[in-house]
This record gives structure tokens, sequence and C-alpha cells, in this order.
């Protein structure tokens, strides 16, 4: 059962994560030798308040 999480931004809108989701889907099915009903996949949606690389937040407070 592959489990794949998926951190991302928020803003991303259903109609995308879907797409997102169908295709990681099919290339796990694909490369990965399971079935659809096997995958599941989450998606983590984080504030870039909530984020940070190399020591520094990606919204420092001040916008996106």
């Amino acid at each position: 059962m592959p489990f794949i999480a998926i951190y991302l931004f928020e803003g991303r809108t259903p109609e995308q994560k879907n797409t997102i989701a169908k295709e990681i889907t099919e290339v796990m099915v694909r490369v990965g030798k399971t079935t659809p009903e096997a995958v599941d996949i989450v998606f983590f949606d984080v504030k870039k308040s909530d984020w940070a690389h190399s020591g520094e937040l990606f919204d420092k407070g001040g916008g996106s």
C-alpha cells in the first residue's frame, strides 16, 4: 500500500489537487506495479509563515 504525503504551500484548488493525485497514482501503478485502489495520497496545505528553508521563513509575516 503506497502512502504518499504531499506538503504544499496553501492555495492549490481542489481541481489541481485532484489532477496531481490522479497523475501520481498513475505513475505508482505503472512504475510501482500496484493498483489504483492501493494508493493513498494526503495533501498538507502549509502556510508560508509555517515553512522555513535554509533557516529563513518563506513568509516572515509580511504577506506572500
